[in-house]
C-alpha cells in the first residue's frame, strides 16, 4: 500500500489513518496550547502561579485559554504545503522542499499583513483562516528564515548556527507520509529544517522526529519507532548528539518515576536535540495522553515546544479518541485543524480521485491551487 501511487486503501485502513492524522495534528496543538502559558517560565515560577504540582490544565495565554503559538501555525502551513505538492505532482513538477518553503512564506505573509488579501487567488483556503493572523511571538530564526524568498538549503542553509527546536516543532506532518520509505521522511524533514534552522543538529532532530511520528502512524510501538530512527540516523554525519539524546530518553524510563529534574535534565540546553529527547521520554512514561503532556510542560525548559513534540507523538500513537475531551473543547482552531486534517488523509488516500487523469475536483484546486 502507497499513498504516493494511488494504491487501494480499505476503509478500515483510511479510518486508522484520518484518526492517527488528526490525533497527531490535535495532539501537537494540545501541547503547544498547554505549555504556551508558561513558556519561559521556571517550574519555580509555574508552581506558584498554579499550585504545588504544577500546571495540570489549559491556561489562559495570549488572552484566551487554549490559545496556540507559532509552533501549531507552522505545522498547519507544513501539512498545506504538502498537500500541495501532491496536487502539483501531477503537473510533472515534483519539489516537495519548494512546496513547503512557499507554504512557509504564507505563513509568514499572516505575521505581515494584517489579515487575507483576496487578490492572492493561488494562496489557498489555509492563508484566508484569519484566526491564523495573530502574531503568536514567533523568534528570530524564523523571521529570518523566511524574511525573504530564497529558499534555505542543506548546502545552503538559514541561520546556519541555529540549533533550536523550532523546525523539528513543526515536523509531525512529514511523518504522516505513511507511504514513503523512511529514509525520504527524514530527508524531507531535514531539507525543510534548513529552511529556517540550518544547524546540523535541529535538521536531524526534526528528520528523526518526523521518522518517529512515521512509524506510529503505521501502528508500530513507540520504542520500536525510536529504534528505526536510529538506526537511520546512524549513517548521517554529524549525528551523534541527537542519537544521544535518544538513547538517553530509553535509558531515563528505567531510572525511576518521572518528574521534572529527568525532563530537564534530557531537556539541557534547550536545543533540539534536548527537547526532542525530553519529549520522546514523556510520551513513554505518560499514563495517559494528559499525564504525558503536563509532565513535557512544567519545567524550566522550553515548555510550548516540548509539549507540541510531546503531543504529535501521543497523537500519532493513540490516535484521535485518546485526547482529552475538555481541551479539545477549547483549543484554539480546533475546526481549522481537523478540516486540514481530513483534507491531509483525504488527499493522501483518495489524490488520484481529486486531481488525476481521469478528472479533477475544481473545488480541491481551489483549495490547493497548483500555481
Amino acid at each position: 500500500m502507497s499513498a504516493t501511487t494511488g494504491a487501494v486503501w480499505g476503509r478500515a485502513e483510511q479510518q486508522d489513518f484520518r484518526g492517527r492524522v488528526r490525533g497527531t495534528l490535535l495532539g501537537a496543538a494540545l501541547g503547544d496550547a498547554l505549555g504556551a502559558p508558561v513558556d519561559g517560565l521556571g517550574l519555580a515560577e509555574i508552581r506558584e502561579e498554579y499550585g504545588a504540582e504544577g500546571l495540570l490544565d489549559l491556561g489562559f495565554g495570549y488572552g484566551r485559554r487554549g490559545a496556540v503559538s507559532h509552533l501549531t501555525q507552522l505545522t498547519l502551513f507544513t501539512v498545506d504545503g504538502l498537500i500541495r505538492a501532491q496536487v502539483r505532482r501531477d503537473t510533472g513538477a515534483w519539489h516537495p522542499p519548494t512546496d513547503v518553503h512557499r507554504a512557509y512564506l504564507r505563513w509568514f505573509a499572516t505575521q505581515r499583513d494584517w489579515g487575507p488579501d483576496e487578490r492572492r487567488k493561488d494562496d489557498g483556503w489555509l492563508a484566508r483562516e484569519e484566526w491564523l493572523y495573530a502574531r503568536r511571538d514567533p523568534p528570530r530564526s524564523l523571521l529570518l528564515g523566511l524574511g525573504d524568498d530564497t529558499m534555505g538549503t542543506l548546502d545552503s542553509p538559514k541561520n546556519a548556527g541555529e540549533a533550536g527546536p523550532e523546525a523539528a516543532a513543526r515536523s509531525a506532518p512529514f511523518g504522516l507520509l505513511v507511504g514513503w520509505e523512511p529514509q525520504l521522511v527524514v530527508q524531507l524533514a531535514v531539507e525543510c529544517a534548513a529552511q529556517t534552522h540550518g544547524h546540523p543538529t535541529a535538521c536531524l532532530a526534526a528528520g528523526a522526529y518526523a521518522v518517529i511520528v512515521h512509524s506510529l502512524a503505521r501502528s508500530e510501538s513507540l520504542d520500536g519507532a525510536v529504534q528505526r530512527a536510529l538506526a537511520l540516523l546512524a549513517v548521517r554525519p554529524g549525528h551523534q548528539p541527537v542519537s544521544d539524546g535518544l538513547q538517553h530518553a530509553l535509558g531515563a524510563v528505567r531510572q525511576g518515576m518521572p518528574d521534572a529534574a529527568r525532563v530537564e535534565e534530557l531537556i539541557g540546553n534547550g536545543t533540539a536535540e534536548g527537547l526532542l529527547s525530553a519529549a520522546v521520554y514523556c510520551a513513554l512514561v505518560g499514563e495517559d495522553v494528559r499525564h504525558g503532556l503536563c509532565l513535557a510542560v512544567n519545567h524550566d525548559g522550553p515548555s510550548a515546544a516540548a509539549g507540541a513534540l510531546t503531543g504529535g507523538l501521543l497523537g500519532a500513537l493513540h490516535g484521535e479518541t485518546a485526547l482529552p475531551p475538555a481541551w479539545l473543547a477549547e483549543l484554539e482552531g480546533r475546526p481549522t485543524l481537523l478540516e486540514l486534517a481530513d483534507d491531509f488523509a483525504m488527499e493522501m488516500t483518495q489524490g488520484p480521485a481529486l486531481h488525476g487523469p481521469a478528472g479533477s475536483s475544481p473545488g480541491w484546486l481551489a483549495r490547493y491551487p497548483r500555481a
